[in-house]
């Protein structure tokens, strides 16, 4: 039976049963067939906006390139410009579907997507989300952050209906707020929980202080989707503690849709049948010894406007191991955003999630540290802001410090400032590590 979402995704023009029949039709390629046409797929893309759109046709330049690596690289700052000339000839924001990024990167945009590129990203969506015995209108909990301005947070709403989802507001999570979400799970048959990792994460922290498994006591829960944040090994193992149900990792990129997810072995499977997904070293080419690139990706579908060889942003590892059909690439790590990299005096360069494990002791053993950000000002100055249930000893303090000395390196000067909350941004998304040093 279809659900009153995808009625409604059909009624407003993204035809997802169109869609999923070309979804099915990619995948029954054999593994051979299915290379040749995604490789077919991205030059039919690229080529289409060279002809249509005159900003791209700027960008690439007087002649079309025959090899792939010879396109550009586009930015985000390449879509901050006039959005009337971002788009393909014959597209406008009232026949596509238009949106914008939560700008939690510090570079939000607008962006288009034509009707059946868009529909392709639900399809993909639907796919995936069978993989884990949910539909696209499973009962979710869904821990996310909601626009203020009235339309917007109207359209959400409406979203939220359609879509049989109960909006976790993320903007706070004090212990009042956290019990009566407990109470909301107690009383309704949710199928799966989704949202940020850190929003999440402290949900199931709570839940481990009151010494209660949330899926004896919502019988329905099936599984928890994280997204937005990178999920740690700990984090994983806590939510799995915390729910008592597995816990699937998603990448999504709003620009793009679902870039990841994993599937019943823990595979992280990306998204080749829409997206071509590519990792582009930078001069080093590594952090603290890992291979490692820059995510770009082409999205196969989307005439609307050109997001072709796009960087996102995200630096990720791609194991050179094929997924069980011998068809998807698996994504092996996510590293973060490649502007949240610690810098440091020596000149050693670290993922920002580094940080995490200075905390990990003190989150795990004490249960005295609830939330935390760490911001970089200076090459050797961090600056802690910790919510405790009580002040940090001395030890606790030295602790840390200590560790930063393991992960990172001396000599660096530590700031430990106790705070009542972390203040959220507008998106709801919260980063452990982020950095004020260009």
């Amino acid at each position: 039976m279809i659900s009153y979402f995808e009625t409604y995704l059909k009624l407003s023009g993204y035809d997802i049963s169109h869609a999923t029949q070309k979804l099915n039709l990619i995948q029954s390629l054999s593994p051979e067939e299915f290379r040749k046409c995604q490789d077919n797929k991205k030059w039919d893309i690229a080529s289409y906006h060279y002809e249509n759109n005159p900003f791209y046709r700027k960008k690439v330049g007087n002649n079309f390139p025959s090899k792939w690596d010879d396109l550009p690289i586009m930015e985000k700052s390449d879509f901050q410009n006039d959005l009337e000339k971002l788009f393909s000839k014959g597209y406008n924001r009232k026949n596509t579907y238009f949106a914008n990024t939560s700008g939690s990167s510090g570079q939000p945009l607008y962006f288009a997507k034509d009707k059946e590129a868009h529909a392709m990203d639900w399809a993909l969506i639907k796919d995936r989300y069978s993989w884990h015995g949910l539909k696209l209108n499973s009962k979710q909990a869904r821990f996310y952050g909601i626009p203020h301005e009235k339309w917007s947070y109207r359209k959400e709403k409406v979203k939220d209906l359609l879509m049989n989802r109960i909006r976790f507001s993320v903007f706070d999570l004090s212990d009042n707020i956290l019990q009566e979400y407990l109470i909301k799970f107690k009383h309704i048959k949710f199928q799966f929980i989704y949202g940020y990792t850190n929003s999440i994460v402290m949900f199931a922290r709570y839940l481990i202080r009151k010494k209660i498994v949330l899926n004896n006591i919502c019988q329905t829960l099936k599984c928890c989707i994280t997204t937005s944040e990178v999920l740690t090994i700990e984090d994983r193992e806590l939510l799995l503690r915390a729910f008592g149900v597995k816990v699937v990792n998603e990448y999504g990129v709003s620009e793009a849709g679902q870039m990841a997810i994993e599937n019943n072995q823990g595979d992280w499977l990306l998204a080749d049948e829409i997206s071509n997904i590519e990792l582009i070293e930078d001069e080093s080419g590594k952090i603290n010894g890992t291979d490692y690139g820059r995510i770009v990706i082409t999205d196969l579908d989307n005439k609307a406007m050109p997001f072709i060889r796009y960087n996102i942003g995200d630096l990720g590892i791609i194991s050179k191991e094929l997924s069980e059909n011998g068809k998807n690439r698996k994504l092996e790590k996510l590293l973060g955003r490649e502007n949240d990299n610690i810098y440091l005096p020596s000149g050693k360069v670290s993922p920002g999630f580094t940080l995490y494990y200075v905390s990990r002791s003190i989150l795990e053993s004490t249960g005295v540290l609830k939330e935390y950000i760490i911001r970089q000002t200076k090459l050797d100055e961090f600056i802690f802001e910790v919510v405790t249930n009580e002040p940090l000893t001395e030890y606790q303090e030295n602790d840390i410090k200590k560790k930063v000395e393991i992960y990172l390196e001396p000599g660096l000067n530590l700031v430990i400032n106790r705070v009542e909350k972390i203040v959220r941004p507008p998106s709801g998304k919260i980063k452990h590590f982020h950095s004020e040093i260009s």
